[in-house]
């Protein structure tokens, strides 16, 4: 070997310990960096010319390239653990601020406004309350069940609303993703390694993780696609977005899901922020409102079944129902699926029907006409339908026949009841609930928690308020008092043999539940989060002390290698001297 062959791998080591002590001083500098993965340069043997018997001698040392210190399943793995973390504190918090509003167990939950309520009527038919007390509680607990709905309904606008910002940033995040990939591709031509572009787009990734749920799939020329689910977000440079989509479900509540902006494909995230958010918007504030509702209409309905049915102080001289039927449901069946005034309500009338007593104020003779209601969906041809069952027509048309009353509807639609001059009225025995669905002398109008409320007339006149009912003949005038109170312990069907509060315990049970484990559950994700973090750091953090080591290996190695330039040039001019 030459001694300029000598001079030429001393150089080479002049070189490769100038990038090594660059890299070493870029992680140095970088070490509280967050983001920044250690970056390594990789030293490789140059091959060098045969060398005769003795060999062959290498070149020196060459620097084949300076690449990041990553584990892709590890970061990947980490990514996970992110969204997993966020999306438990995300849960937490929904579920915490539910369970709050609920505020069971408390002095002034909907548990003991039920009791109120019923024990109200209770003391009403011991002569303990007056009316007005009970019409007074009945307007508290409809007061208190709007408000508490009206409060799960801001939570859920509060997180639509913040959905739509996370789906926005995402929408920012996407697309930086993609154009790094762009820049990445076009700065990595050759065997250059973009490693500070690939540590933003890796950061870019993590802050994603933190919204939703995301899988890296690395492609060639240094790009990656990004997928939730298997709903490709990131194609290459190309971003598809995402976006918040509300749709208005039959009962008017509307329901939310993330699609892609593109397409409107489903974007189905899990976890992260946003996933827990569209979840627990489900499982947490819809199940909850759906659960209050449920509890309202049954109040609503089981109160005004006895109620109409009841008779007050005085009896009725009119009486006009809740429910609006515009001019084409009229003559359609009460049980016909087309008529929509029905079919919208959450209880629903059944085979049966009901008694109206009829009184001569004068004379005080009571004349009482049963009026059936055909609900059994079979014709007279014996097939099924509804063509010859009782529609809210039928009910007018036998009202208004019989002596001593008029019925008619008003222009909005509600059927009304008058009685002639000289009389008056009440019904009795109505086992069709009709009269309930009707809300023909309800105590509540409305169908659920949105708009329960106490009936204008009894509001207006608490005197109204029909505390007695009809036992066959005789006039219990307790009677409907005390059935109303006894709904405080009584077992529905329609509640799973629960009574009223059970069911509504049992709810805030399964609320209480849920916000126990998802407490435990954000510690546990907060736990593994930081084992992985601990392991990247081992693979990609920057030591300093290690690198101080190299640091002093590149110096020495640098010091060598000007070293052997310096022999090789003495005896480069001990050669030339000799000549």
């Amino acid at each position: 070997m030459s001694l300029s062959s000598a001079m030429q791998i001393g150089r080479s080591a002049l070189n490769a310990s100038q990038l090594g002590i660059a890299a070493t001083s870029n992680n140095m500098a970088n070490a509280a960096t967050a983001g920044y993965r250690r970056q390594i340069a990789t030293l490789t043997p140059m091959r060098g010319a045969g060398g005769g018997h003795a060999g062959s001698i290498g070149m020196g040392v060459a620097v084949s390239d300076i690449r990041r210190q990553v584990s892709f399943s590890l970061e990947a793995r980490t990514r996970s653990a992110i969204s997993s973390e966020h999306a438990s504190y995300t849960r937490q918090g929904i579920i915490s601020a539910v369970e709050n509003t609920l505020g069971e167990l408390g002095d002034n939950d909907l548990s003991s406004q039920l009791s109120a309520f019923f024990n109200s009527w209770s003391e009403r038919a011991n002569l303990v309350q007056s009316s007005a007390v009970v019409v007074q509680q009945g307007r508290s607990l409809s007061s208190f069940v709007q408000r508490l709905r009206t409060d799960l309904t801001d939570q859920r606008a509060a997180i639509d609303a913040e959905v739509g910002a996370l789906a926005s940033r995402a929408n920012e995040l996407l697309a930086q993703v993609g154009d790094l990939n762009t820049s990445i591709s076009q700065a990595e031509v050759g065997s250059v390694n973009a490693n500070t572009l690939r540590d933003q787009r890796d950061s870019i990734l993590e802050e994603l993780a933190t919204i939703m749920d995301v899988t890296v799939v690395e492609q060639g020329a240094g790009g990656v696609d990004v997928l939730v689910g298997s709903t490709p977000v990131v194609l290459g440079g190309r971003s598809r977005g995402v976006a918040l989509e509300l749709t208005t479900n039959a009962d008017g509540s509307r329901a939310a899901r993330l699609v892609t902006r593109d397409d409107s494909s489903n974007v189905p995230a899990a976890n992260g922020s946003l996933g827990a958010l569209l979840a627990e918007r489900t499982d947490t504030i819809d199940r909850s409102i759906s659960a209050l509702d449920t509890l309202a209409s049954r109040v609503i309905f089981e109160v005004n079944k006895i109620h109409s049915t009841g008779v007050g102080a005085s009896w009725l001289r009119s009486t006009a129902g809740s429910l609006q039927f515009q001019t084409a449901d009229r003559s359609l069946a009460l049980n016909d699926p087309a008529n929509t005034a029905i079919a919208s309500l959450p209880f629903q009338p059944n085979n049966g029907g009901f008694s109206v007593n009829v009184r001569n104020t004068v004379t005080g003779t009571v004349s009482t006409v049963r009026i059936d209601v055909d609900l059994d969906g079979i014709t007279a041809a014996g097939t099924a339908g509804t063509a010859d069952d009782t529609s809210a027509q039928d009910i007018r048309d036998a009202l208004d026949a019989v002596a001593g009353l008029a019925a008619s509807f008003d222009p909005s639609g509600k059927l009304v009841v008058e009685a002639d001059a000289g009389f008056e009225f009440s019904f009795a025995d109505d086992s069709s609930a009709a009269l309930a669905t009707l809300g023909l002398n309800a105590y509540f109008t409305g169908s659920n928690a949105r708009d329960i409320a106490v009936a204008s007339d009894l509001d207006q006149n608490p005197d109204l308020l029909a505390v007695g009912s009809w036992d066959g003949t005789t006039l219990v005038e307790n009677g409907s008092a005390l059935l109303i109170a006894s709904l405080s312990t009584k077992r529905l069907d329609n509640l799973g043999s629960r009574t009223l509060i059970e069911s509504w315990r049992d709810h805030v049970t399964v609320v209480a539940s849920a916000s126990s484990t998802a407490s435990i559950q954000a510690e546990s994700a907060t736990v593994v989060r930081e084992s992985l973090d601990s392991q990247r750091a081992a693979v990609s953090g920057v030591s300093l002390d290690e690198e101080a080591i190299n640091l002093m290996n590149f110096q020495r190695q640098y010091q060598a290698g000007a070293r052997v330039i310096e022999v090789a040039r003495q005896l480069m001019d001990t050669l030339i001297s000799l000549v």
